[in-house]
């Protein structure tokens, strides 16, 4: 049998009714909060087995309007498992992200994911766990972003990028990254009025 690809993923609006009748049969909340790498805070936590513990933000970088759709459209072309992914509750809602890679190609029910196959998808609804809303600053700047163990969420996409395919239409090269900040400053420089 032929592997699905990303031409048999859903719409949209299909695959999240698909994820909240999931979440509906685990008794969470399909009233949700999503976020993306910038509102991750990985922190030292010595008590827990994995050294850290997870909380999130949407204070100081809060997603754009439609950032789900614009992710899971993204996501949705890429030849790895796309996954729908649950952190955890916060204030009646579940905190989602969405994750892809190729890394998720052998995970099941044995490691929390219920496999979509004829979409080449996976569910992790997780456990009856809440997440932390981190609004002090300080703790965001100073989360973990290097040096911890590989986890799941390494794989969720950036708001960074979110914010490049709605002012480019896709999400740019490193190249192009820089590009722009030359630019950007030679405007400065240039134009110091416009800048």
């Amino acid at each position: 049998m032929q592997r699905p690809t990303h031409d048999s993923r859903p719409p949209f609006d299909e695959a999240l009714g698909a994820w909240k009748a999931h979440l509906v049969q685990r008794g969470f909340p399909t009233e949700l909060l999503w976020v993306f790498e910038e509102n991750l805070c990985f922190e030292r936590e010595p008590s827990r087995p994995s050294g850290v513990r997870l909380g999130c933000q949407t204070v100081f970088t809060p997603p754009p309007p439609n950032a789900e759709q614009i992710g899971y459209d993204y996501f949705a072309e890429m030849d790895a498992p796309l996954v729908f992914y649950r952190l955890g509750s916060k204030g009646g809602k579940s905190v989602c992200v969405l994750l892809c890679d190729k890394w998720f190609e052998g995970k099941d029910d044995a490691d929390g994911y219920v496999r979509w196959p004829h979409w080449h998808m996976l569910a992790h609804a997780g456990k009856a766990e809440s997440v932390e809303e981190i609004t002090d600053r300080s703790r965001w700047e100073q989360r973990i972003i290097r040096n911890r163990p590989l986890h799941e969420l390494d794989f969720c996409l950036t708001l960074r990028a979110i914010h490049e395919m709605l002012a480019h239409g896709r999400v740019l090269s490193t190249y192009e990254r820089s590009a722009l900040r030359v630019l950007h400053l030679w405007r400065r420089v240039f134009h110091p009025s416009h800048g």
